[in-house]
C-alpha cells in the first residue's frame, strides 16, 4: 500500500484510532514527519498535537543514540504517539521509553507503516499498535510515499 503523501497517511491511520483508543488521550507527534501525519488525526479527533523533541546524538557504539524529550505531562495518561511510520524501530522504541518514564499509564504508537518483523518488539514496549498496513518486509520509508517531504 502507498500513501499519497503523509497527510493522506495520517487521514487513513485516523480511520483507525477507535474512541476506546484515544479516550481522554495525549496526542504527541515524532517530528518532523510525525507532525504532517498527526495533524489530520489531531483535526479528526479535535485536539492538539505537542511534538515530542527527538534528536540523534553520537553516544556509542552500545547506545541507539537517540534522545528523547516529553514536552507536556503525561503521568497517568494514555498517550498516543503518531509518527510517519516505522522503518527499524529505533525511534520508536526510545519515545516507549521516554514516554514510559515520563509517568505514562498506556502507551499507543499510531503509524501508517509498521514491518510485522518490527511490530514484535513493539507490541512489548507498547500497550497498543496501529499500522494502517504492516508489510511483511522492512522498507525505507520513502517506498511507502508518493510524496515524501
Amino acid at each position: 500500500m502507498r500513501f499519497v503523501d503523509l497527510a493522506d497517511g495520517g487521514r487513513r491511520l485516523a480511520e483507525l484510532l477507535t474512541p476506546e483508543v484515544v479516550a481522554d488521550a495525549v496526542l504527541l507527534a515524532v517530528p518532523p514527519g510525525g507532525v504532517r501525519v498527526a495533524a489530520p488525526v489531531a483535526d479528526a479527533l479535535g485536539t492538539d498535537v505537542p511534538h515530542l523533541v527527538v534528536s540523534r546524538l553520537v553516544v556509542s557504539r552500545t547506545d541507539d543514540g537517540v534522545s528523547v524529550e516529553v514536552p507536556v505531562d503525561v503521568t497517568g495518561r494514555r498517550v498516543v504517539v503518531v509518527d510517519d511510520g516505522v522503518e527499524t524501530g529505533t525511534a520508536a522504541r526510545a519515545v516507549a521509553v521516554a514516554v514510559r518514564e515520563a509517568g505514562a499509564a498506556y502507551l499507543v504508537l499510531a503509524v501508517p507503516v509498521c514491518p510485522r518483523e518490527v511490530e514484535a518488539d513493539l507490541r512489548q514496549r507498547y500497550d497498543v499498535v496501529i499500522a494502517v498496513t504492516r508489510p511483511l518486509v522492512r522498507r525505507s520509508l520513502r517506498w511507502h510515499y508518493e510524496t515524501f517531504a
